[in-house]
């Protein structure tokens, strides 16, 4: 019997994918003028050292210098770690709050590293797809349009009917391109989760954008705090099923060149999901502090107080903490490859967050 790589397996999934070309170097009409001499991320083969001038590693597409054009993703991870949907709520004749979205997945290539261009699938124009938020006990209904040319779904994790699962052969099933569907159930349990595509195969679908945080508030709430949502994810640039750029909210460094401004003492709560494929284990470390730690969210106490997390794929759970010293603290994946690729950022503790000048940062959308 002749044997199959698994390298020409993949080839031959590529135009039923649409993944083909899974990446390409912007041309230097398309990027920035900085980032022009970028060139594309090799595989894992390609994840030995590059030395630079000061004997730093360097990747390929992480030159010095280079930035990702946010405005053309359309999307600022700036912006997406304090962006919580509502979406829009009515009240139903039992005085029921019913809580509606709108979805689209759609087709669109993203800059996923300077200069480095991804043909993604997105929820709404934007990986991750939008962080829908709800509180417990009321009615969801979410409308689904396909616009793309593959069949999509949404699964929502948490408690739902059958056939509001968004799985192959259960309710609507596969919505086709062009199609729609109405996903309604209840919000429960109270907790953090996530939303995904499960078409197969299901790891290209969800490694090429389709997912997004999704979370649900307890009837009695939390105590206030500065909220955070964080995605980590990566990219698979060159469809290897290995991921060559690692992140928090899809853009590799970002909170390094933008870091993430809290007030000092403040209570910060961070939700954080986990949705990295090709990748067995992902993590949270912060530096120079600790946090609480909620598995899923699905209580109202802790379960540890530790510096460093880890969570499989679709493993979620909030962080608890108060910074009472001021400056920047690191944080970042514990694999130090997934760090030297793009996962890592830095607080900003100041005395007052939403004073820029304190915190010295550059300016956001």
């Amino acid at each position: 019997m002749a044997t199959i790589t698994r390298r020409r397996a993949l080839a031959a999934l590529a135009p039923l994918l649409g993944v083909g070309a899974a990446s390409r170097v912007l041309s230097s009409g398309e990027a920035s003028a900085q980032d022009a001499t970028a060139t594309a991320v090799g595989g894992h083969d390609g994840h030995d050292a590059h030395a630079g001038a000061n004997g730093a590693y360097e990747h390929a597409s992480f030159r010095r210098g280079g930035r990702v054009d946010h405005a053309r993703n359309g999307f600022h991870p700036s912006a997406l770690v304090r962006d919580f949907d509502e979406g829009k709520t009515t009240r139903l004749a039992s005085g029921r709050v019913l809580r509606e979205w709108e979805l689209v997945a759609s087709e669109k290539e993203i800059e996923v590293a300077p200069g480095v261009a991804f043909a993604a699938w997105t929820y709404n124009g934007r990986v991750p797809g939008p962080a829908l938020r709800a509180r417990e006990g009321e009615r969801l209904r979410i409308r689904f349009r396909n616009a793309t040319h593959h069949p999509h779904t949404i699964h929502f994790h948490g408690i739902h009917p059958a056939d509001m699962d968004g799985v192959p052969a259960q309710g609507a099933g596969l919505i086709q391109p062009g199609g729609t569907t109405v996903y309604e159930f209840d919000a429960e349990p109270f907790g953090l989760h996530l939303y995904h595509c499960h078409a197969a195969p299901l790891a290209a679908h969800i490694t090429k954008g389709l997912y997004g945080a999704f979370l649900i508030d307890p009837k009695q709430g939390r105590p206030e705090a500065d909220e955070l949502v964080m995605v980590m994810n990566g990219f698979d640039t060159n469809f290897d099923r290995s991921n060559e750029v690692y992140a928090a909210n899809s853009i590799p460094f970002a909170y390094m060149d933008e870091p993430i401004a809290v007030a000092r003492d403040a209570l910060v709560r961070l939700y954080l999901v986990n949705v990295l494929e090709y990748d067995l284990i992902n993590s949270f470390h912060l530096h120079g502090n600790l946090f609480d730690y909620i598995p899923t969210g699905t209580s109202l106490q802790p379960s540890e107080l530790t510096d460093t997390v880890m969570q499989c794929q679709g493993q979620r759970g909030i962080l608890e903490m108060r910074f009472p010293h001021l400056g920047k603290f690191m944080f970042h994946a514990h694999q130090s490859e997934f760090t030297e690729l793009g996962w890592m950022g830095f607080f900003d503790v100041c005395d007052d967050a939403s004073d820029k000048l304190v915190c010295d940062l550059p300016g956001t959308p």
